[in-house]
């Protein structure tokens, strides 16, 4: 068989385990690669070769992700968070256009710890109330919250970067430095969509209730005790540090401007932060361990999946398959289209969220697109923004999104429904961005 062939079917399988849902990412990407490595006529010493190169170039992703998800994980403990959500809830006093733009800012915010689960645990029990009381829908709740989250995680600590930098073997902050503008322009668009979608529903809720009767929801919800309750999980009411809330608010903001500058490594500025935070909101080491407890199950599941990709894609790297996977499709591809390969996926990035897992997106999709652009002279990182900016919108619609499930499960709503009332958004959301990112330059074509 040749290298190609092997390479091709161990990424199907992958892919395949992966939107299965029956095994676990770390085993749907140590197993088939070994196999097939084996397969190709590889040896067990040549693998061990194979894993270790692969997992080096992952190495200092894994650990950003570990003290990345204890750093946020410690903030969002201690109440950093909980202040501006609360403030910004009782600020929208029930009028339906601010309100829709109130859910984008905090969405925003809850998101910053890059944990998709813990923003919809933020922003669904606090706003549904308000929603449901202004007669609003539902499903604009998981739309504006879906579109705000999925534009925060282009962080360099939430996963897709992650990803994708364990892909090219590069520092994630690096990554993410050009993607900064792209950030703020799509949370710009996002109060933009919010005022239209406000300013729609407005019209529907008057339409079918009458504008008393939104006068007279308007009043409950100014009086509604749901509007201005701490956010925080009851059992954790005793974590949060009002005292330190500024030291803490320095502290994020000091760790996030060393991620920006590029001063040290990711991972070293996260490590110091958690130790700082430690310290100065839990002297006690019996507390500073539990805290570190608390949130060590997703930081190394996080990690050991990195690590599996690591093992996958050195296996793909060094025995040749990706290379031979991409010359092969190259000499099929017609010259018009290949050279736009990587800007036809990044289209096709949303439609692909409800097909594929993010783990099969970045780790079994992008290495072969990354190839074949390559091979036309493409640069590496225009065909990585392309597939990010083009993909990532559509991150908390699809039904592969664990987190999506926690929002529905929450709100009482159906997976059919949102994706009914929010695809259409969210896929011209990222064509907005696609395009703008080609017009300033971040995606070459």
């Amino acid at each position: 068989m040749s290298l190609s062939l092997i390479g091709f079917i161990i990424i199907l399988v992958i892919v395949a385990l992966l939107i299965s849902g029956k095994v676990t990412p770390i085993v749907a990407m140590v197993l088939p690669p070994i196999i097939g490595a084996l397969l190709a006529g590889f040896t067990f010493s040549e693998i061990g070769t194979f894993f270790e190169d692969g997992v080096a170039s992952v190495i200092s992703v894994a650990v950003m992700f570990i003290f990345a998800i204890i750093f946020f994980g410690i903030m969002q403990d201690v109440g950093l968070f909980d202040p501006m959500i609360n403030k910004m809830v009782a600020l929208s006093k029930g009028n339906i256009v601010i309100v829709s733009v109130v859910t984008v800012l905090i969405a925003v915010v809850a998101q910053l710890d890059g944990s998709g689960a813990s923003t919809f645990l933020i922003t669904v029990p606090a706003l549904l109330p308000v929603y449901k009381r202004l007669k609003m829908n539902p499903y604009l709740l998981l739309l504006l919250v879906a579109g705000a989250a999925s534009i925060m995680n282009m962080l360099p600590w939430a996963g897709p970067l992650g990803r994708t930098a364990s892909v090219l073997g590069i520092d994630v902050t690096d990554l993410w430095r050009p993607l900064i503008p792209i950030q703020l322009i799509g949370v710009v668009l996002m109060i933009v969509l919010a005022v239209l979608l406000g300013m729609r529903e407005q019209r529907r809720i008057i339409k079918n209730y009458g504008s008393l009767e939104v006068a007279a929801a308007t009043e409950q919800v100014e009086s509604d005790p749901y509007t201005d309750n701490s956010n925080a999980p009851t059992e954790e009411g005793n974590l949060t540090r009002p005292k330190l809330l500024w030291v803490n608010a320095i502290l994020a903001l000091a760790v996030i401007g060393v991620l920006v500058s590029g001063i040290i490594p990711a991972g070293l500025a996260f490590m110091i932060g958690v130790s700082i935070a430690l310290l100065i909101n839990f002297p006690n080491v019996k507390d500073q361990m539990a805290r570190i407890q608390a949130h060590a199950p997703s930081a190394l599941t996080m990690a050991s999946i990195i690590l599996a990709a690591g093992l996958f894609l050195g296996i793909l790297n060094g025995t040749g398959m990706l290379t031979a996977i991409a010359n092969d499709v190259v000499s099929v591809l017609p010259g018009v289209i290949a050279p736009y390969l990587h800007i036809i996926i990044g289209i096709l990035g949303v439609p692909f969220d409800l097909l594929l897992s993010t783990d099969a997106y970045y780790f079994a999709l992008f290495p072969v697109v990354e190839q074949i652009a390559t091979g036309f002279g493409v640069d590496s990182l225009s065909t990585a923004y392309s597939m990010i900016i083009g993909n990532i919108v559509g991150t908390f619609v699809s039904p592969l999104a664990p987190a999506v499930w926690l929002a529905l499960g929450l709100s009482g709503l159906e997976m059919g429904r949102h994706l009914r009332y929010s695809l259409f958004w969210m896929w011209g959301l990222s064509l907005v961005l696609l395009t703008i990112a080609i017009l300033i330059g971040t995606i070459q074509i």
